[in-house]
């Protein structure tokens, strides 16, 4: 897909970039007799489909423990420094003062440019979450807007982060509905948090963010979704970017967090309700809402491999953010280096886990109480058991009957066509539905219980 135009503002994400360099030192430095390395890691406690290499990696301390067995006779410290953004972590890179980062795929493109043009090169040396489709980024508005399509949001004020994947998805499905994003929209360009408080107070008419913030607001209560960004059907993902000097110099440090990255991995897809409940504790955020995106059917798949649709997706995305301003040519093959993510988990490791793929769509009932989730693959059977045990359900996923996002399924709209009773995130989905499927109409919840009992 080409994009011509982006409405992104480019001096804005600019300024983002160039935020005072305060933070404390990394550069993995020794000390005067080189016994004691720092290393220092940048990450994003609550964009919470990096939490393989940033908040459930710290909460394990994988890193840490796998550090004190490289037996090299030094002794290593790990920083962790957490930002709302991935622009202050490439700031810091490239200040030097930061070795690994983790960040969604736009900011890694501009984590790239950056690098490149400082003479501080960094390198994409594995993924964290992603989503195939897009799924990861949500259009919301406020609860009860009369806001429904794409089409409303012309003359309005939508807030997103500039530069961000969730930008992207906003320009992109602006312009598949055939507005600009530059002319037929306001953008205001803020942190997540802030867009929140905006949505709320009703000086921004939308929010374009990634997770956990769309989640998170439709299970407060405070937002339902107007646009999944899986019907754009392009993959997004986070992933870690290190500075090519720091790999260099200290690849066993690199291999020993790649390696605790893929054990935070295999712990998430293994315990998915304690690791949500570990996140949960550490961000504030509510589990609820973690495991949504990082859960057993989650709409994030947590992955360190580097897979050849995300490198293709990147190189697409280079053109969103060069026509924007943001960056110039970015070389992704020259960025992507899966060497270091191949020597850490062996060659038949790396193979098992890139033939691997999501998991089937499927909806979960997390019951009040329990350490594990039931599975249903139908939305009726789903709702037969949620109606059967009111007062013991802690929350109830189901996907998107045409995206296979999933959704709470008290926040999804509703549709029943004949017996089917079908879930959808977004009214605008459910409308696309039922343009090809005479006689089938939207219901609210609580009919959809009813029908299902």
């Amino acid at each position: 897909m080409k994009e011509t135009r982006t409405g992104i503002t480019a001096a804005a994400a600019a300024a983002a970039l160039l935020l005072p360099l305060t933070a404390c030192g990394g550069d993995a430095s020794a000390d005067g007799d080189g016994s004691t390395v720092t290393v220092t890691v940048g990450y994003q406690s609550r964009t919470i489909n990096t939490v393989t290499a940033g908040t459930l990696l710290r909460s394990l301390g994988s890193f840490e423990k796998r550090l004190d067995a490289l037996g090299d006779g030094r002794t290593y410290k790990v920083k962790w420094q957490d930002y709302a953004t991935g622009a202050p972590i490439t700031a810091q890179m490239t200040a030097g003062k930061i070795d690994i980062g983790s960040m969604g795929d736009f900011p890694l493109l501009i984590n790239a440019a950056r690098g490149k043009q400082l003479g501080k090169p960094t390198r994409l040396v594995s993924v964290t979450g992603y989503n195939l489709r897009g799924g990861l980024n949500t259009i919301v508005t406020a609860p009860g807007s009369r806001l429904t399509s794409l089409d409303d949001l012309k003359g309005k004020k939508v807030s997103t982060s500039v530069g961000s994947a969730a930008d992207g998805t906003l320009v992109r499905a602006l312009r598949r509905a055939g507005l600009d994003p530059a002319e037929d929209i306001e953008k205001l360009n803020q942190e997540p948090a802030v867009g929140a408080s905006a949505l709320s107070s009703g000086s921004a008419d939308a929010l374009s963010q990634f997770v956990a913030w769309p989640g998170l607001l439709a299970h407060q209560g405070k937002a339902q979704a107007l646009y999944d960004g899986a019907r754009l059907d392009l993959p997004t993902f986070h992933g870690v970017t290190a500075r090519e000097d720091f790999a260099k110099r200290r690849p066993a440090v690199l291999d020993a967090f790649l390696k605790a990255q893929a054990q935070a991995t295999d712990y998430l897809r293994s315990h998915p309700v304690a690791a949500a409940e570990k996140v949960a504790k550490a961000t504030g955020l509510p589990a609820e809402a973690v495991y949504l995106y990082n859960g057993a059917q989650g709409i994030a798949t947590f992955d360190p491999v580097i897979r050849p649709q995300l490198v293709s997706a990147l190189k697409e995305d280079v053109a969103v953010l060069k026509d924007a301003g943001l960056t110039g040519d970015v070389d992704v093959d020259a960025f992507v280096d899966d060497g270091y993510v191949k020597k850490a988990l062996g060659p038949a490791g790396y193979a098992e886990r890139l033939a691997a793929g999501p998991p089937e769509p499927a909806g979960e009932v997390w019951p009040e109480g329990a350490r594990e989730t039931l599975s249903f693959t139908s939305p009726t059977a789903l709702l037969k058991h949620v109606a059967g045990h009111r007062d013991a359900v802690r929350a109830a996923y189901v996907p998107d009957a045409t995206t296979g996002t999933l959704w709470f399924a008290d926040r999804a709209v509703w549709v029943a066509d004949g017996t089917a009773l079908l879930p959808f995130v977004a009214q605008e989905t459910a409308q696309a539905y039922l343009a090809g499927h005479g006689g089938a109409r939207i219901i609210t919840y609580d009919q959809a219980l009813e029908r299902a009992s």
